[in-house]
């Protein structure tokens, strides 16, 4: 039975719901970041800036389409999830519906990025091919990484290292050890997003045999991970002003460090439905402290 809060949804907001729109800073912060180094490095392209936030975007919401499907008929989703509601759970949209939308996503993604192929050759290919095949395999195929305790990882990589990376790439043609670095704090962020998903969920997740570290690790664990990996983003520009000797306003993502504060009180006092202001809350933290960055790398 379908909730009587959807009775009134339009399609439009659908799938803006299944969009998730609120996890969609995830993909706006490697771009910014990577983009911000390109500006000072001399490097900037805005056409090519441009379309790979554009690539960011689809495949984000792509990786959510297919999370939404494949969630749904391996019986993860429900309508009484403790977790904001699910377009297909609720009956918004259908099967044959969201496996367009995918489609389209995807396809739409892959013809954006023959530009970036354009500018940037072969690597260019190869990323945006695995960026897609593991948005993909994120929750779909023989071996879902997010029901195999892969998730974090798949996370750490893509939006991290490969997101960040890539848009400077498409920019500069040439990778450098600053951009690797700077990739880590997005990466840990963004990861954090997923990590506060996966402890809300965790016991419905074991339920339904969706073995992410939160239910194979237990809710300790991945309390202690979401404070690590905070910790990490932080020490990040400490490393950045003694190693490559950037001027003091590269400590500007530091001003955050209260709301990241309040942000692990949280998810060491709630549980269940109140970890939803979490999320959205670990999402805006990752765009506040990746613009915070992207101003200090400016300056």
């Amino acid at each position: 039975m379908i909730k009587t809060t959807t009775q009134k949804i339009s399609k439009t907001e659908s799938w803006l719901l299944a969009a998730r729109p609120k996890t969609l800073p995830a993909a706006v912060v490697p771009v910014l970041m990577g983009t911000s180094i390109a500006i000072h490095d001399g490097y900037f392209a805005p056409a090519a800036a441009f379309v790979a936030l554009l690539c960011s975007l689809l495949i984000q919401t792509a990786t959510n389409f297919v999370n939404d499907l494949y969630d749904h008929l391996k019986g993860s989703d429900t309508e009484n999830r403790t977790g904001p509601e699910r377009a297909l759970a609720t009956g918004l949209i259908s099967v044959k519906e969201m496996k367009l939308g995918i489609f389209f996503t995807f396809g739409l993604t892959f013809l954006l990025g023959m530009y970036l192929v354009y500018l940037g050759g072969l690597p260019i290919l190869i990323i945006g091919i695995l960026s897609i095949a593991a948005g993909y395999m994120y929750t779909a195929g023989p071996f879902p990484l997010a029901y195999n305790g892969l998730g974090d990882i798949f996370v750490f990589i893509f939006f991290g290292f490969v997101g960040t990376i890539g848009t400077y790439y498409v920019q500069a043609l040439q990778i450098t050890p600053f951009i690797i670095w700077a990739s880590v704090p997005v990466g840990a962020l963004i990861t954090n997003i997923l990590v506060v998903n996966n402890y809300r969920d965790r016991k419905e997740d074991r339920q339904a045999g969706k073995n992410t570290l939160a239910v194979k690790f237990g809710a300790a664990f991945t309390r202690i991970q979401y404070v690590i990996f905070t910790l990490v983003t932080y020490l990040v520009p400490v490393f950045f002003f003694f190693f490559y000797k950037k001027s003091p306003w590269i400590f500007l993502p530091l001003i955050s460090i209260p709301f990241a504060v309040k942000l692990i009180k949280m998810i060491y006092t709630e549980e269940g439905q109140a970890l939803n202001t979490t999320l959205a809350q670990t999402a805006k933290l990752s765009f506040i402290y990746g613009l915070l960055f992207a101003i200090g790398i400016l300056i």
